[in-house]
């Protein structure tokens, strides 16, 4: 087999590949096999039809296409390894030459890898930035402490407010005519919550417990719902019970309720210094981003269009598995939301850009400064993270190989390495 590679674009190639004729006669004969054992050839059992009888009955064209889906595979793959290339997409194949007796040549045009074109990333001098908390910080994750253990008490009288939980029944209507999901009874509702669409829960401020109250609201333009997007509606709903939080006072008594800790100032402590680490690593964080931020920018390079769209399915992808543990679904979330697959794959297009571009730039630095991983590193790596996990080290090998991820995690690594390496550069 030989191979010709031609770069028709710019991270555009074409691979010409010739197999030898030989091996595209074999191919040929076992596609009449594979066939006779598919096909009724009159006069002969199944699979047992010579070659000429089973062309005569299914064309040589069908024959020819057999042939191909078992040959052009592997011979493309062959082609890819001895050409170096690293596509990104699945090729476009065009057959340039296929009858008996001759070689077989077909052209296989495919995305590839960039090239990148790094710019300075080293002595890039980002300094971090200097981090402090003050005591109205504290006195916040103290209050967020007192929401979180706050008691919801049911008042006997008075008016809806604004974080009351409401329990009520309603039923929307358009036009004077209920529409499809617009009804439910004993709903709860915390108002201020943004559950409901624009105007329904502000709707509900002032009306008292047992009390009929009409919502006017208008759907947003862009409604998951075509039906109902843009149209003004009407929600007939009755208060049944609004319950109010009882926020605890912030004593010592408080302290005790809420923490293994005996006074107030024991926990306000405690919550100085979660929060001063917290801003230390969050520091720590934007300072990594922003040398890594900086290489990427400094580097060129025209990536595919085929990397970006693939890098956000498989950001929806990981959106989907995320949603799944909290028992919703990518439909769901883009009801509740408000938004479409669209309009979703749109907005995370910049980020698909931005995380792309920065793996590249990443590799090309591990490239042209020989940081790699050793076996030994990775079995290393997988121990901490089987520690963690409390799993068998070489069992999560195993398993990372049977799935053909193995390379991914050692890419990983590399790439981790390489970040030390921009960090341990940036002075």
């Amino acid at each position: 087999m030989t191979v010709l590679v031609e770069k028709t674009e710019k991270n555009i190639v074409a691979l010409e590949v010739t197999v030898e004729a030989e091996k595209f006669i074999m191919a040929v004969n076992q596609a009449s096999k594979v066939l006779a054992k598919k096909v009724n050839v009159p006069g002969f059992r199944k699979g047992k039809a010579p070659r000429r009888m089973v062309e005569l009955h299914v064309g040589k064209e069908a024959l020819y296409d057999e042939a191909l889906d078992h040959l052009i595979g592997p011979a493309y793959a062959e082609a890819v390894v001895e050409s170096g290339i690293e596509p990104v997409d699945r090729p476009e194949v065009d057959l340039v030459q296929i009858e008996e007796g001759k070689d077989l040549i077909f052209k296989a045009k495919v995305s590839v890898k960039p090239e990148v074109e790094l710019g300075v990333y080293k002595g890039l001098k980002i300094e971090q930035d200097a981090v402090s908390i003050t005591e109205e910080q504290v006195m916040e994750e103290l209050k967020s402490k007192q929401q979180q253990h706050a008691r919801l008490v049911p008042i006997e009288v008075g008016k809806v407010e604004n974080e009351d939980t409401v329990t009520l029944d309603f039923e929307g209507f358009v036009d004077d005519v209920a529409f499809v999901g617009g009804k439910s009874a004993n709903y709860e509702l915390v108002i201020g919550s943004g559950t409901f669409i624009p105007g329904f829960e502000e709707g509900l401020i002032g009306v008292e417990i047992g009390q009929h109250a009409d919502v006017n609201v208008t759907f947003p333009a862009e409604y998951h719902s075509t039906e109902l997007a843009g149209k003004n509606a009407v929600f007939k709903t009755d208060i049944k019970k609004i319950q109010r939080k009882e926020l605890s006072a912030l004593d010592d008594e408080f302290a005790k309720d809420v923490s293994e800790f005996e006074t107030l100032d024991e926990l306000k402590a405690d919550l100085r210094n979660k929060l001063m680490k917290s801003v230390e690593l969050q520091a720590k964080d934007n300072h990594l981003k922003a040398i890594i931020a900086k290489a990427v920018d400094n580097a060129s390079v025209e990536i595919p269009e085929v990397m970006f769209t693939e890098r956000v399915k498989a950001m929806l992808e990981d959106l989907t598995r995320n949603l799944a543990q909290q028992g919703m679904t990518l439909d769901q979330y883009y009801q509740f939301t408000n938004t479409t697959e669209e309009v979703m794959q749109e907005r995370l297009r910049p980020q698909a850009a931005e995380s792309v571009k920065s793996d590249l730039v990443l590799e090309a630095i591990a490239k042209a400064e020989g940081i790699e991983v050793t076996e030994d590193e990775v079995d290393e790596e997988l121990k901490k993270l089987g520690e963690r996990h409390k799993q068998d080290a070489e069992l999560l090998k195993k398993s990372l190989i049977a799935r053909g991820e193995l390379e991914f995690y050692k890419q990983s690594l590399i790439s981790e390495k390489t970040v030390n390496f921009l960090v341990e550069q940036n002075a």
